[in-house]
């Protein structure tokens, strides 16, 4: 146990160093200076080149690159050219509105999927079972920003229920704040409610037609123990490798969402990072999303274990 834990976090740095080379590469190759940014269009060509040097981006890519790697081993994701704050800093300040987000969002498509899936597979071939199924379909073929937007509409606007955009002022309580994540928590649950159904009911079908559920049903137990009990259980390890590969999308994956509804969360800072060509904030962030995706991963992993003793690492 304890050598698959060191063996995973032995190949989160590999995992890490190919992100970080990669997103690197495809940065400084990519079209755009951030200094012509930043000065604006009526620049010349001398205060450019002299706010290039300033910044190091008259080096060659190679000695960036080096430069780079030394300082991010020391824990260091640079300097944000644009806010002038540290990487880490920034990130740290955009952080709530995404953490929030995505439990939000988890949880609402958990409950969504969990019961749906669960029911679709034992009403299998009925027409509960095709109406999920076409809903499934659906939902996870709407554009989350179209489905925002249609929200937003029809319970901010014309209702006034819930906030337009935005996550508060600077003293906004925690119950206010969560107010504004609701509608975008609503979006990204029903979407990605589509996928953990699917996989759910799939799952399900699987265990229901395994010999020990018939004869848990010969033993003459209800069909609530049979299926929570012998069903469920038994098909945990896929639905939790479905909800944690969500979990990840969830924190890489509400770009859009974040910038329909306002909210000043980590997508909408790669966003803006990525119009200013603000190279150190686009590597930190794509550095810090990946690291947590390789996390949740483990994580899952290790769940594992606590659901079928029978795993071994």
């Amino acid at each position: 146990m304890l050598r698959y834990i060191l063996n995973r976090l032995v190949g989160l740095v590999v995992v890490m160093f190919i992100v970080a080379t990669i997103v690197f590469v495809i940065l400084r190759i990519t079209p755009g200076d951030p200094a012509a940014v930043m000065l604006g269009p009526q620049a010349t060509q001398q205060d450019i080149a002299a706010l290039r040097t300033q910044l190091g981006l008259d080096q060659s890519i190679l000695t960036q690159y080096v430069t780079w790697l030394g300082h991010l081993a020391r824990g260091d994701l640079g300097q944000s050219i644009f806010l002038n704050k540290p990487v880490l800093t920034v990130l740290a300040d955009r952080a709530e509105p995404t953490f929030w987000l995505t439990l939000m969002s988890l949880a609402i498509a958990t409950a969504i999927a969990l019961p749906v899936g669960i029911l679709s597979a034992v009403k299998r071939g009925t027409a509960l079972d095709q109406s999920v199924q076409g809903f499934s379909m659906f939902t996870s073929s709407v554009p989350s920003f179209w489905l925002g937007l249609l929200l937003m509409e029809f319970f901010s606007v014309k209702l006034g229920w819930l906030p337009v955009a935005g996550y508060g002022g600077p003293g906004a309580s925690i119950g206010e704040r969560l107010s504004h994540l609701i509608l975008p928590a609503v979006v990204l649950g029903l979407v990605n409610s589509a996928l953990i159904t699917r996989f759910i009911r799939a799952s399900m079908l699987d265990v229901l037609r395994d010999d020990y559920v018939r004869t848990a049903r010969a033993k003459g137990l209800t069909e609530t123990r049979v299926i929570l009990r012998h069903g469920v259980r038994n098909a945990l390890i896929p639905i939790l490798t479905v909800l944690g590969l969500t979990a990840a999308l969830l924190v890489s994956g509400a770009v859009v969402t974040e910038t329909v509804f306002g909210l000043p969360g980590v997508g909408s800072l790669v966003v803006s990072a990525v119009l200013r060509r603000d190279y150190p904030v686009i590597q930190g962030a794509l550095l810090v999303i990946a690291a947590i995706y390789v996390l949740i991963n483990l994580v899952i992993d290790l769940l594992y274990l606590l659901v079928d003793p029978r795993v071994r690492y």
